[in-house]
Formats: structure tokens, sequence, C-alpha cells
């Protein structure tokens, strides 16, 4: 079973004219100098390769060759866009203000902390929300000393739109310069920085099928006197960013840009096209919210939300889908997107969240699998969680599961078989249990775990074992095993085991172990007389 991919907004698969090219540049003798090292044949043509990259980067854009700084990517761009302001600003005149969002990614937004302790002040924009910086915030942000305003052209999560046009008008009559970090945007729309007006942009070759560990940040002329350099060595890129160039990488930055440039608008059409596709098929399902803006968006990028249903079984559950969390699964505090909290969901709802990016390789029966997955996962999960509105039986084979999912490869067999063992649905789940029937309940949804067990006792003897449960994969897991060994076992035996050992059995995290105090907690209440 193949994995279908739906992670395009984390990175692109390299297109195979990119990974030709970068092939034959590898293979070449003649392309292996040092693109620095002019005074030889081999090395200018090095240089050559370099310059027309440089040219087919700047194309796409709508800059000057001479206006591209080769960096790692739009992370390295971005730090030097801001940094780089600081560092000149600080030479000039000492500190001043920084503007950005708190919506930016975390590399802007880390950098942005850095300049705090350095002793620059920084004001952080709140989108509206639907996660778009309004013209009017923005200027309401600008201060007499603001040296920089930094905001995304496109969000990396939810894909909206910012209207930077707009909002650099504003910051030119304040003498304001500009940085985007266009990176999302760059290769799936026209970016023009003429139009845009911008003086720094940041783009990566990743996001638009070239290789990872190659961007640029684009340094309109008129503003190289406004950043200094970051890091030092030979003087490379114009001074801005020492570093032998690694030239195999930038080829296939320029290969990536120039089909860009050539097919960006079908590529767009067809993402765009898949989208909608996807999300008719989502949309009806009960309780699902749509992340972001529904018109001005990144082509092909789909955040939506799902109620009652846990985040990390959810994505773990999607074993054929690659696809992004609103969550840091594997975090102790289960630490919801930023972005989404931003937009005014609650911890719960941006923690149950998808995002589902969708591109050039994407098949229309990608979409159509994907989304049936996605429908029965989540009413699978709400049918455990007690919350669903249909009773859903589905039996899942734990050994059609693929081996690089998550779910192949986050849990042991034992605990992959549990996670997906047909739901034992409690028949009393509401009110007081009738004669010979015993509940037990312990946690909450908006915590991350709440449990429910059901026990129908005869004769001081277990006869079934029923249970509700909203939690992580390894808590689902745990649950069902303890109602299959519970029947046909003494109702004062003691509980088969402790969280201690549960854990090792299922190997489950350390820091996943208070989860599993919450199903104890749970099983003594409905043990108890």
């Amino acid at each position: 079973m193949s994995t279908i991919y739906l992670d395009y907004a984390a990175t692109t698969p390299v297109d195979p004219r990119v990974a030709a090219a970068m092939a034959e540049c590898l293979a070449n003798p003649d392309s292996q100098a040092n693109p620095a090292s002019v005074s030889h044949g081999p090395g200018l043509a090095a240089h050559d390769l370099v310059e027309a990259a440089r040219a087919q980067v700047a194309t796409l854009i709508g800059a000057s060759p001479r206006e591209i700084i080769f960096t790692s990517g739009a992370t390295e761009a971005n730090n030097l866009a801001l940094l780089g302001v600081a560092r000149a600003a600080r030479r000039a005149s000492g500190h001043g203000h920084i503007v950005s969002s708190r919506t930016e990614h975390k590399s802007v937004l880390d950098t942005c902390r850095q300049l705090e302790k350095e002793g620059f002040a920084v004001t952080l924009i709140e989108p509206d929300a639907t996660g778009r910086v309004t013209v009017e915030a923005a200027r309401a942000a600008l201060r007499a000393d603001t040296l920089l305003l930094s905001l995304m052209l496109a969000n990396n999560e939810i894909g909206v739109l910012t209207d930077i046009a707009a909002i650099v008008e504003q910051c030119k009559l304040r003498g304001v310069r500009v940085h985007t970090d266009a990176s999302q945007a760059v290769g799936k729309l026209p970016v023009d920085v003429e139009l845009l007006g911008v003086d720094f942009l940041s783009l990566t070759a990743h996001k638009f099928y070239g290789p990872k560990g190659i961007g640029a940040l684009y340094v309109r002329e008129s503003a190289r006197a406004s950043i200094a350099p970051i890091q030092f060595g030979g003087g490379h890129e114009r001074g801005l960013r020492s570093g032998t160039l690694p030239t195999h990488q930038i080829v296939g930055l320029g290969v990536a840009a120039a089909i860009a440039q050539a097919q960006g608008a079908a590529d767009a059409a067809h993402a765009r096209d898949l989208a909608a596709r996807l999300w008719r098929e989502i949309e009806p399902i009960p309780g699902v919210t749509f992340n972001g803006h529904h018109e001005r968006r990144v082509p092909g990028l789909l955040n939506v939300s799902f109620a009652g249903v846990e985040g990390e079984s959810l994505i773990t559950g999607l074993a054929g889908i690659a696809v992004s969390s609103g969550s840091a699964c594997s975090s102790a505090t289960r630490e919801p997107s930023y972005v989404l909290r931003s937009l005014g969901r609650d911890t719960e709802l941006a923690q149950s969240s998808l995002r589902l990016s969708l591109g050039r390789f994407t098949t229309a029966a990608d979409v159509d699998e994907a989304a049936t997955a996605i429908r029965d996962e989540v009413a699978r999960l709400r049918t455990l969680a007690g919350t669903a509105s249909n009773r859903v039986e589905q039996v899942r084979n734990p050994e059609s599961v693929p081996g690089n999912s998550l779910l192949a490869r986050a849990l042991s067999p034992l605990a992959r078989r549990y996670f997906l063992a047909p739901a034992r649905v409690p028949e009393f789940p509401e009110g007081s249990p009738p004669p010979g029937v015993r509940h037990g309940r312990a946690g909450r949804q908006a915590y991350g775990t709440a449990v429910f067990f059901e026990l129908k006792i005869g004769d001081g003897i277990v006869k079934s074992a029923r249970f509700s449960a909203y939690g992580c994969p390894h808590t689902l897991a745990v649950v069902a095993w303890l109602c299959e060994v519970l029947e046909g076992s003494r109702l004062d035996a003691a509980i088969p085991g402790s969280p201690e050992n549960w854990a090792r059995k299922f190997e489950v995290p350390v820091e996943k172990l208070g989860r599993l105090l919450i199903v104890e907690d749970a099983m003594r209440a409905a043990m108890s007389p």
C-alpha cells in the first residue's frame, strides 16, 4: 500500500527535471570547481551555471539578478533580512522597532525574540478572524522608530494571503523597509517584487519542486545599504552571505524556477480544482471547521479541524495519508498550533486540525481516497469517544498498515492491534446505570484525555466491559486491552496491572504516563462498590 502524499506545504517532491539537471551537474567534472574561482576554465563554467540560475530566479519574481542573494533556504533568508537590518541600524543609530505578526513562521518569530533580547522593540500584530493582517492593523503598529515590517505573503499553516502591496504603501509613507516571507507563495502564485514593492523577499526551492537546502533573499538595490551581513568569510554574494556556493543545488533551484515560470498557472489551477474537490468531500462531515479564508489563500492548501476528535489519534489513524497535524503530537504538553489559536480556536479544536496540501503530482484519485479515509477515521474515533451521532462498526487490519506510516513507527505491534480494535460501545452511557451495571469516569476532553468504563456484573463476575475514550493512540489501546482482559474476571480481583506495567507492555512514551493514570482512575471508579 503506497502513501498518498498531501503535505506539499511542508515540502514538495523534487520534479524529475530538476533532479536530472542536478545529477548532470554533479556528474560533469567541468561543473565541480568553485564558482568563485574565476581565474580558470572550470571555475568560470561553474560560475556561469550559478549566474544562469540566478537569472532564472530573478525572472520568476520580477527582480534583477544582482538582487538575488543565495542562502540555504527561507529560514536563513528570514534571519538575514531581520538580523541584517537590525545590525545595519545598530551601526547607524542604535536600536529601533521591528513589526511582525503572531502567525509568522518560527524562523521570524524566534528571530524577533532574539532581537528583543538585544534591545530592539518588537510589535506582533494580531491577525483578523481569517488569519490575515489588515492594512489598518499594520499601519497602527508603525512607530517613528520602526526599522522594518516583516509579514508573510502566504501563511504556512492556513495558506491565507495578506495584502502586502497595500501594506507596503503605508510603510513607504513612513520610510519603513518591508520584508516578506514568500516561501509558500513563490512558484505557486505570480509573485512580482515590483508590484509588491517590498525591499526584501525570502524564498526556498523545496516549496516549489526544487531541492532542500537552497533558497534566496531578494534585496532591492535601493535597500542594499539598509542591511548588513550576519556571517563572515570570503565576501560572497555581494558581501551579504559568505560561503562557497553549492552549484548543483543552485542549478536545481534555477530549473525549478524556470518550470514554475512556464507552468505555474497550470499548476495553480490544478491544485485549486483538487482542493475544491477535497473540500466538497469533507465539508459534509459533522463538526468540521475550515480554518482561514476560503478565497484568498494559496492554491491547494486546506486547514480543517474536527470537533470531538483527538488530533494525535486522527493523524496516526490516517496511516495511508501523509498530512500535517495542528498539534505537536510528541509533546507532553499537547501544544496546539499557535496560528490556529490566534484565530480564536480553542485548544481542543486547534489540536484536532489537519493541514492538507496538494500539488503538481496529486491526482483526483488521491483526493477521493484521502477524503474517504478522513471520513472513516473521524467517524471511528468519534465512536470510540462516545460522541458519534451514528455508531460506526469498522474493523481495520493491523497487518495492512504501511510500514513507513506513523501508525507503524510510533506504536508497537500490540498497541497498534488494540488501537485499531473494534469499538466496545457502552450500552448506558448517560444517566445512572441500571442494576448490575457500574460506571467509572475520569479526565476531560479539554485536557486531552477522557475515559469512561461500563462494566456489567453478574454473580461477582465481569460479564462485559465496554468503554468510550478520547485520547492519544496509546491511551485508546490500553483502554481497549483492559476491557478485553476484564471480561470473565472476578470483580473483587485487583485491576490487571498498573499504569507503569501498561506503559512497559504497550511501549508508551514516558511523557504519556500521566494519561494512563487517568485510565487507572476511571477503572478504579468502575470497580469500586
